[in-house]
């Protein structure tokens, strides 16, 4: 078929709307995809190429500019896994016979291995938070929830009051994709929920927001941004000098799983991991946890 700019657009509203309808990827992921994808579409008008036309040497250069244009490593893998992931749904939709990305390969990633807090600094960080003022409550439930459940931020502030089963003592998240899983949650963090009760109670909530857990002075739903900040402050004023972001205690949760001695696959279902190959990072670090202490505590290793 003759191939225009309207029929890319055409293409580009298809496989977006596979993402979202039979992948059920969320509203960010798939702006990121659609982002990526657009990144393409332009590098291929720039050259006068178009999308059903393009063989793995053309992909191959738009690779290599990725890198030209400093990108960096972790970002091209993402890009590109959405290229690959762009021509499947090309083959699989019949806009073409061969999948010029199947052998497009990423750029090598380094271990990375994520920080992560010990219960002890968890510890530290939510008693370094003045209970006296409005939010202190608030902020120790929001630390104990995420290390104690290990949400994700976009799961928590999305936790909503229906979503906790108090009796059994597990809240239903609803992770990528919609996806939904139950996690218990700690007596603990019941008790910080409990303790930020009555200050939730005195605020003016708007209509709409009455559900959700976690709320602001102006009585609607924290945003990602809010929490990051906020954590941030708070490991300062706890003089961690480890950088912080809510996926940290997400790390934390799992970290502290597996040197307690849980079996990976549990670790799996209550991250809401699609693979386990995802999960399987936390071995790493709790490896580097036993050499650390081999290091600093076996007598072989203790200057006299």
């Amino acid at each position: 078929m003759e191939v225009t700019q309207k029929n890319i657009e055409n293409i580009r509203k298809r496989y977006l709307r596979y993402l979202k309808l039979q992948r059920g990827m969320s509203p960010n992921t798939l702006d990121a995809y659609a982002r990526d994808l657009d990144k393409l579409l332009n590098y291929l008008d720039g050259i006068g190429l178009h999308v059903l036309d393009v063989e793995l040497s053309d992909l191959q250069h738009f690779a290599a500019g990725l890198h030209d244009i400093g990108i960096g490593p972790r970002s091209q893998c993402r890009i590109l896994s959405g290229v690959r992931t762009f021509y499947k749904f090309l083959v699989l939709d019949g806009y073409i016979e061969q999948d010029p990305a199947e052998l497009l390969e990423s750029p090598v990633l380094g271990e990375h291995l994520p920080e992560f807090l010990t219960p002890a600094e968890v510890d530290q960080l939510k008693d370094s938070i003045d209970v006296s003022k409005p939010e202190g409550h608030r902020n120790r439930a929001i630390i104990e929830v995420l290390f104690s459940c290990g949400l994700r931020v976009s799961e928590l502030v999305n936790l909503k009051l229906s979503d906790i089963y108090r009796d059994e003592q597990f809240v239903r998240v609803f992770g990528k994709g919609s996806k939904e899983r139950l996690v218990p949650i700690s007596s603990t963090a019941l008790r910080e929920i409990d303790n930020y009760w009555s200050w939730r109670e005195e605020l003016k909530i708007k209509p709409g927001e009455e559900d959700y857990l976690f709320l602001n002075r102006r009585g609607a739903h924290l945003t990602r941004t809010m929490i990051l900040i906020m954590l941030k402050q708070q490991a300062e004023e706890a003089g961690i000098q480890k950088t912080i972001s809510p996926h940290t205690l997400r790390h934390s949760f799992a970290t502290a799983l597996l040197e307690g001695g849980a079996d990976l696959r549990v670790i799996q279902a209550l991250l809401g991991h699609e693979s386990i190959a995802t999960t399987e990072i936390y071995t790493h670090i709790s490896s580097q946890t036993l050499r650390q202490t081999i290091l600093e505590h076996h007598p072989r290793n203790m200057r006299k």
